[in-house]
């Protein structure tokens, strides 16, 4: 049954009208995922419209973890300089900061991964699944599961919103965009970590910031 409750949860998701929601849920017997892919792919998505649009105003932002020994910057851009001040997208850009300094991702995109590192990855991947004993005919398709595991690990987008683990970042931005009315892009970050590159005991930093967080 496609409630009041998972449409309106929808239309917060991706802007789109009641009625699109409703036939979007339906056409996907209420897989929230599925309507979300189908509202873009048809267009409806109001944030899929604004995300092809320029966004060139925005903010640069940094985020010190507790006790100064991880440090962001992070460049997350806005249509106007108007929402670059609206304090919703500035939470929104703090909370960016701080799932790099947790999370530790490469890119922003997986789009960005260089090709010669796919292949390397690929590589490893086919081999690990061959060492395992699996069969070549389904080794492929074992690669590409792994491959989104990967992915969902180096790229920003891609992984687990450290405060609010229902939902990746992309989901994050999506509902942001479809809120605030504009395109906003997260351009750039860099991330220091102090020792970096040095042998050092491990420490799990994902949960040290999600403390931080109050989450």
């Amino acid at each position: 049954m496609i409630t009041a409750k998972l449409v309106k949860e929808l239309r917060e998701k991706t802007g789109a009208g009641m009625m699109d929601c409703k036939k979007a849920l339906t056409k996907t017997e209420g897989d929230m995922d599925k309507a979300v892919d189908y509202l873009r792919e048809k267009g409806l998505s109001a944030a899929a419209k604004k995300s092809g649009r320029v966004a060139a105003e925005g903010v640069v932002e940094s985020y010190i973890h507790g006790d100064g020994r991880i440090g962001v910057l992070v460049e997350v851009n806005a249509e106007t300089d108007f929402v670059a001040k609206n304090e919703e997208f500035k939470q929104f850009v703090s909370d960016i900061a701080m799932q790099i300094a947790a999370a530790n991702p490469t890119y922003v995109t997986r789009e960005e991964v260089p090709q010669e590192e796919l292949e390397r990855e690929k590589e490893v991947l086919k081999n690990q699944a061959l060492n395992e004993g699996k069969p070549e005919h389904i080794v492929e398709k074992m690669v590409e599961g792994r491959m989104d595991k990967y992915f969902s690990e180096v790229c920003l987008l891609e992984q687990e919103f450290v405060k609010d683990g229902d939902k990746t970042v992309q989901e994050l931005l999506t509902e942001k965009i479809a809120k605030i009315g504009e395109n906003i892009s997260i351009r750039r970050f860099v991330r220091y970590e102090v020792g970096e590159g040095l042998e050092k005991k491990d420490e799990d930093f994902v949960e040290e910031v999600k403390k931080a967080a109050q989450v």
